[in-house]
C-alpha cells in the first residue's frame, strides 16, 4: 500500500462520493494498492470521532465504486493495521467484487477516434496524440467513466465540431463534484440538475463560438492592438458576441421545467471564439449583463473613484443588440450567469500535473494577472508560477466568475458555489464582489517536454 494524494484520488474516484457522506465524516489519509486497483479512504466519523476505511475498486465500467469497509476503530493507526486484511480480501476476489449489478454499457472512451478524415477537430487530435497534453488527457479518463451523455452524442461531438463545448461542459461537471454535488441525468435538459448535502441548482452550459460566413468559412475576429480598439472590443464587439447564446438559451424556458422549477438556474458561458480570446474578452461579461461600464478616475486630487455609466445598446457593424441582458422579458428566471477564463485545456493540463497524471517529463509554467488583495489597488497583479512545484496549488472552481441577477425570482446563495467569486450589481450603479483571496482573472499556460 502507498499513500496517494488528495487531488489524485479525488480525480480517479471523487465522483463516487454521495453529498451527506461528506457531512457525516471527514476525509484524513488516502491510500492505493496493487497499482491502484483498489483505493482506501481513511475517515473519521463526524458525531464521534472515531476512524474507519473504505475500499474502492473499479467496476465493470471502470468507475472506483465501494466494495468494502472496515470497522470503527479509536485511531488511525489501528484502522491502518486493519486495512492489509480487507484488502486481501477484495483483491482475492476482485472480478467478483468488481461487479455492482447496475453497470449497463461499455466504459465511455473519449481519446479513441470514431470519426476519421476531415470530420476530427484538430484541437482534439493535438491533445490525443502531443505527450505535452498527457496529463490532461489522463485526468479526463477516470472522469469521462462517470460523465452520464444524456444527448447520446459526447463523444462524437468532444471529438469533431463541439470540442470547446463539451470541454466547458466536462469542466463544469469536474468543478461541481468538487463543490460537492451529485447529478441527476434523467432529463436530459439542461446540462446538470445537481443537488449536494445543502442545496439544489441547475445549470445549463454554452459558448462563444467562432463566426463563419454564409459559405460556413471563418471570420477572423477584430483586431485588438490599441487602446481604442480594445474599449470597442469590450464594450460593443464581445457584448454581442455573449448576446447571442444567452438570449438563445433564454428562449428554451427551462424554468418551466417540473425537475427546474423553485431551484436556482445558473447559464454557463465560455468563450471560444479565437484562440486564447477569453484572456481580454472576460471583462464584457458584466457591461453586457448588467448594461453598465465602469471606468477608473481619477479626480483633481488624485483619488481613484469608480465612475458608472449606463449602456443602452451595442453596436457592431450592421448588429445592433439592446444591453443589459438581466433586464430582458423573463430573465428573472436566471439566478446568474457563471464564466471562467481560466477554464481551458490548461486548466485540465495543470489539474493532470497536479495528481501525478501523464508523462513525466512535462513541465508546466503558468503566467497570468490575478486580482489584489490590496484595499485600494488599481491594477491587477502578475504571477508566474511553476506547475511541478511541490507548493503549487489548484482547485476546479479557481478562476470562475458569478454574476448574480438582481431581479432574480430564484436567488443563488454564494456558497452555493464556494470559491468562486460573486459579483453582485448594487442599486446606485456600482459593483460589489465577494472575491477569494486568490482569484486569477486570465493566464497562459507554457509547456515544455524534458528531452533529456
Amino acid at each position: 500500500m502507498k499513500d496517494i494524494s488528495e487531488i489524485r484520488f479525488n480525480a480517479l474516484a471523487g465522483y463516487c462520493r454521495q453529498p451527506y457522506a461528506l457531512v457525516a465524516a471527514h476525509e484524513v489519509r488516502w491510500l492505493q494498492a496493487h497499482d491502484e486497483d483498489i483505493l482506501i479512504v481513511i475517515i473519521q466519523d463526524v458525531t464521534d470521532g472515531d476512524y474507519s476505511a473504505l475500499l474502492l475498486a473499479k467496476d465493470l465500467k471502470e468507475r472506483y465504486r465501494w466494495v468494502g469497509d472496515t470497522p470503527f476503530f479509536e485511531s488511525v493507526e489501528e484502522v491502518m493495521a486493519e486495512v492489509p486484511v480487507a484488502v486481501k480480501a477484495v483483491h482475492d476476489n476482485l472480478d467478483a467484487e468488481r461487479a455492482q449489478g447496475d453497470e449497463k454499457g461499455k466504459p465511455v472512451d473519449f481519446f479513441t477516434p470514431i470519426v476519421g478524415g476531415e470530420k476530427i477537430n484538430a484541437d482534439f487530435v493535438t491533445i490525443a496524440t502531443l505527450e505535452g497534453y498527457s496529463p490532461a488527457v489522463e485526468i479526463i479518463k477516470p472522469m469521462m467513466r462517470w460523465y452520464e451523455d444524456a444527448d447520446g452524442n459526447f463523444v462524437e461531438q468532444f471529438q469533431t465540431t463541439g470540442f470547446d463545448t463539451r470541454l466547458w461542459e466536462l469542466y463544469l461537471f469536474a468543478a461541481l463534484v468538487e463543490s460537492g454535488y451529485v447529478f441527476d441525468k434523467s432529463m436530459p435538459m439542461p446540462d446538470f440538475c445537481a443537488r449536494s448535502a445543502f442545496a439544489e441548482l441547475c445549470i445549463e452550459a454554452t459558448t462563444v463560438n467562432p463566426s463563419r460566413d454564409a459559405a460556413g468559412v471563418m471570420v477572423p475576429p477584430p483586431v485588438v492592438e490599441t487602446m481604442e480598439q480594445f474599449v470597442a472590443f469590450d464594450r460593443h464587439y464581445m457584448p454581442i458576441r455573449y448576446a447571442g447564446p444567452l438570449t438563445t438559451k433564454l428562449k428554451k424556458k427551462y424554468w418551466e421545467r417540473e425537475h427546474v422549477r423553485g431551484r436556482p438556474l445558473v447559464f454557463a458561458i465560455q468563450d471560444f471564439h479565437a484562440p486564447g480570446s477569453m484572456a481580454i474578452s472576460s471583462s464584457a461579461l458584466p457591461i453586457y449583463l448588467y448594461g453598465r461600464c465602469w471606468t477608473l478616475k481619477q479626480n483633481a486630487s488624485g483619488a481613484m473613484s469608480i465612475e458608472v455609466v449606463a449602456v443602452d445598446q451595442h453596436v457592431w457593424g450592421s448588429k445592433t443588440v439592446p444591453s443589459g441582458f438581466f433586464n430582458l422579458p423573463d430573465s428573472e428566471n436566471i439566478s446568474a450567469v457563471l464564466s471562467n477564463p481560466s477554464a481551458t485545456i490548461s486548466k485540465f493540463n495543470r489539474m493532470g500535473v497536479l495528481a501525478g497524471f501523464g508523462s513525466k517529463r512535462v513541465a508546466l509554467r503558468r503566467m497570468g494577472i490575478a486580482t489584489s488583495n490590496e484595499a485600494d489597488a488599481a491594477e491587477p497583479v502578475q504571477f508566474s508560477f511553476n506547475i511541478n512545484a511541490a507548493e503549487y496549488h489548484e482547485s476546479w472552481i479557481e478562476g470562475m466568475d458569478v454574476y448574480h441577477n438582481p431581479k432574480a425570482t430564484v436567488p443563488l446563495h454564494p456558497m452555493m458555489l464556494p470559491g468562486a467569486a460573486h459579483h453582485f450589481l448594487r442599486e446606485d450603479g456600482q459593483m460589489e464582489s465577494l472575491i477569494p483571496k486568490w482569484h486569477p482573472l486570465g493566464s497562459m499556460t507554457h509547456i515544455s517536454v524534458d528531452e533529456g
